[in-house]
């Protein structure tokens, strides 16, 4: 127990430290995650966890729905994905379709992998910048 308690507030430190950026990461991440443990739960005919699994997906998706600043062209194109989505969700849950889900995940990735580029080029970005400052 004492273990877990450790991780956990590892992960609540992480979590609170975290910049807007990482906890977008930390999202998709979990995404991911949540999609993958679906199938495996359809797979074993646990489906009240693979219920629960795409519910945890559903949210994430609803959290990048809201938060999107719509200002920008960028955000109603994430705003059709995650619809489309979260929609297929909604289907792979009703189902229990691990087709639909592997579908879900492809874009999830997608989603978390251009996230994760785009991260890694603004650091270099700022990082030239302050050299040049320099």
């Amino acid at each position: 127990m004492v273990s877990n308690n450790g991780y956990n507030q590892y992960k609540q430190n992480s979590i609170n430290t975290a910049t807007p950026e990482e906890l977008t990461l930390m999202l998709y991440n979990g995404l991911v995650k949540f999609i993958m443990q679906a199938q495996t739960a359809i797979e074993e005919k646990k489906f009240e966890k693979a219920n629960n699994s795409i519910i945890r997906s559903q949210d994430i998706i609803r959290e990048f729905q809201v938060t999107l600043n719509m200002k920008y062209e960028v955000a109603h194109n994430l705003a059709l994905i995650y619809d489309y989505m979260h929609r297929r969700l909604v289907e792979a849950n009703i189902k229990k379709d691990k087709d639909i889900l592997d579908e879900v995940l492809g874009f999830a990735k997608e989603l978390r992998d251009t996230w994760a580029q785009a991260m890694k080029l603004a650091k270099q970005h700022i990082n030239v910048n302050e050299t040049i400052a320099k």
